[in-house]
């Protein structure tokens, strides 16, 4: 008896309810809205898997795993989404899961956007005769007098880095929390001093602003390389998986724990941010887990060779003309004169042509 007692004590102060509390108070219309959500996850979930058998069917296998992962990031969050929907003293936990699952795909991508130009070597091999901008977001796009940086292996090991610290710290710092909330010493709703979130969170955040930086110093560089591959829709489906899963919940979350949001038993005010941060990711994830299925679907063939820049085409159309003039025996101009030396190579040639 007491323990239902504070099951429905004060219902706007406290933990979420339990999963049957839930159930037993949802009416015809929230039956329906979570039939609807469950339905839509079930859908991403299942589209996720069918594109899975057409990536290990069609793609070429240096491909199939970061693709893969990046195509999981959508249906991943909306699953984790649908369960803390159903079980809300679970939400803290699906939330940890799917932040970690994304700060993987964030590596990922950076890796996908490697092989689909084909691999590091091909990457340094292309890209040797320029620079990379590193003057871009989210940590220096105000700060457009950075130099740029040349392109060397040593630069690409530290783009990669920058990302998979990301993914590994992310999953240390999510077990550690784990771990501090089975003690009672770790609660999202403690923001005092002596809180283990308030050290944590911001800490997380600085390393998701770092790990983001190389992605988008990447991007900015192969994006008309990749054009032709769907890259910036593909990115801007990345970006917007990041922005929905991350700061739209934080947002929603701060406005919960201020008590903007207003509570509904059986949820408190937090409670029942979290519950309407849940069902908006589930549509928001099942629309984008059908645009990326569209941009992810197609034939896989190698790139084409760059083309030479311009200054290089001058160059050769200059020397040829200059090669021309010479072994007509025509008159030079004073600026296409050039010194014996530079046209030893080429004598036996043109002593061939004369003959």
């Amino acid at each position: 008896m007491s323990n239902m007692s504070n099951r429905t004590a004060n219902p706007c102060v406290g933990e979420p309810p339990f999963a049957i509390d839930n159930i037993r108070n949802q009416d015809l219309f929230g039956i329906i809205l979570y039939s609807v959500l469950t339905f839509m996850a079930t859908i991403s979930l299942l589209v996720f898997l069918e594109e899975c058998v057409y990536i290990y069917k069609k793609v070429p296998a240096n491909k199939k795993s970061v693709i893969i992962w990046v195509n999981g990031a959508a249906p991943v969050i909306s699953t984790m989404s649908c369960i803390g929907m159903w079980i809300p003293k679970a939400v803290m936990i699906t939330d940890m899961t799917s932040a970690t699952y994304f700060a993987i795909v964030v590596f990922k991508f950076l890796i996908m956007m490697l092989e689909e130009i084909g691999g590091d070597k091909a990457f340094l091999k292309r890209a040797s005769k320029h620079k990379l901008k590193i003057s871009t977001g989210p940590c220096c796009c105000c700060c457009p007098c950075l130099p740029h940086v040349a392109i060397t292996r040593r630069t690409l090991f530290l783009l990669k880095l920058g990302s998979f610290q990301f993914a590994l710290l992310k999953l240390i710092f999510t077990l550690l929390s784990i771990i501090l909330w089975t003690d009672g010493n770790f609660n999202l709703q403690d923001m005092s001093i002596t809180g283990a979130a308030i050290w944590i969170n911001p800490f997380v955040g600085i390393l998701t602003v770092i790990a983001l930086w190389p992605v988008s110093i990447i991007f900015m560089h192969l994006r008309t390389t990749l054009r032709t591959l769907k890259i910036i829709p593909k990115y801007a489906m990345y970006q917007l998986v990041l922005i929905l899963s991350q700061l739209q919940t934080a947002i929603i979350n701060i406005l919960a724990m201020s008590g903007v949001i207003a509570c509904s038993p059986p949820f408190s005010s937090p409670a029942r941010g979290y519950m309407l941060s849940q069902q908006l990711l589930i549509l928001e994830m099942f629309i984008i887990t059908l645009v990326t299925r569209l941009l992810y679907r197609r034939q896989y063939d190698p790139l084409p060779e760059e083309e030479p820049d311009d200054n290089e085409n001058k160059m050769i159309t200059l020397t040829s003309r200059r090669f021309v003039s010479t072994v007509d025996g025509g008159n030079v101009d004073a600026e296409d004169r050039h010194g014996p030396a530079e046209f030893l190579p080429s004598l036996p040639a043109v002593k061939m042509i004369m003959m």
